[in-house]
């Protein structure tokens, strides 16, 4: 299966706070918030949505579309990106505008702040999918992920035209969103993506009830930290799977990204929806153990063996013709 990730590319800054945000807060005070955080650790690390995506399809053995805007000082990004299976032909470089940065700080509950400088990002709404459907390149799949909303509404239109099936991934971008933005990004899409906080806000932005998002999209997907995930589905019961326990959590940014990654490429390779929830949550784990959203390595053999633990030895019999058969 060839699937097309668009979305942001950006450089993360994250850092470290060894306190607690809720504690520098003074409840009365909350609307003049003035705070400086001093901080532990800076780490600049690789990121983006869609390139935290596209890495982790690269990594588990597909050949992912990239498909966003950068600036000029991608090229040692783009290096790394292919030789971790990344195709970023169809990546606009601008001439003008740097690469998106997205700063971060994380406090010792992990919980963050953070802002996002879009940059070049804003270049990708004059990306077109109709120049990368020839009969030999067509996707099978697009995710739309968090990007220009322009962008995102293209991206969505396009699919439409195309005949191509999309996912829908609105996730930070459901706050900037209007409703009927929101709604022309989630109707018709055969995935849904969301966190659980996510979720009440695209009701929130639409006004639609559940039951109407779920007779609009094949599948709901919603992650629940580590609880794990829930998948929804119009007239079926929710399956709810567990997440990996007693992982140490280092750094939780592109951790939904991760999930993402391995979800769709079980998916890409037929799997049903359990074994692909329980790789998506197994990849999460991984990155969440790591510092940055594209640090972790996707071993085959390790993967096989935390699901084996996570979820029993019978989890993990449907990935081993093909995790089993990488090295």
């Amino acid at each position: 299966m060839r699937i097309a990730v668009t979305g942001s590319i950006a450089t993360d800054h994250l850092m470290v706070f060894p306190g607690r945000f809720a504690d520098q807060l003074i409840p009365d005070q909350l609307a003049h918030i003035s705070l400086s955080f001093l901080v532990d650790e800076l780490e600049v690390r690789r990121g983006g949505v869609a390139a935290n995506i596209a890495f982790g399809l690269g990594s588990l053995g597909l050949t992912p579309l990239l498909v966003g805007a950068v600036g000029s000082d991608f090229a040692e990004y783009e290096v790394w990106l292919k030789e971790h299976g990344v195709d970023t032909g169809a990546v606009r470089v601008s001439a003008t505008r740097q690469t998106a940065r997205f700063m971060c700080i994380t406090d010792q509950d992990s919980n963050q702040i953070a802002s996002f400088y879009a940059g070049a990002m804003t270049e990708a709404a004059d990306i077109g999918l109709g120049n990368l459907s020839t009969p030999t390149t067509r996707p099978d799949l697009v995710l739309v992920s968090p990007n220009d909303p322009a962008a995102m509404l293209r991206h969505t239109r396009e699919c439409g035209e195309l005949g191509i099936p999309f996912a829908a991934d609105p996730s930070q971008q459901l706050a900037r969103l209007e409703e009927g933005e929101v709604r022309d990004l989630v109707d018709g899409a055969r995935w849904l993506f969301t966190n659980e906080y996510e979720a009440a806000l695209l009701l929130e932005r639409t006004g639609w009830t559940r039951e109407k998002v779920l007779a609009l999209v094949g599948t709901w997907v919603t992650t629940l930290g580590e609880a794990g995930v829930r998948i929804d589905r119009a007239g079926q019961p929710p399956v709810t799977v567990p997440g990996v326990t007693d992982t140490p959590v280092v750094d939780p940014t592109g951790i939904g990204d991760a999930f993402r990654a391995g979800f769709l490429a079980a998916h890409s390779r037929q799997l049903p929806l359990v074994p692909a929830a329980r790789l998506g949550c197994t990849v999460a784990s991984l990155a969440l153990t790591t510092v940055g959203s594209q640090s972790y390595r996707a071993d085959p053999a390790q993967l096989l063996a935390t699901v084996e633990k996570a979820y029993g030895a019978d989890a993990a019999k449907p990935l081993v013709p093909w995790l089993g058969g990488r090295s």
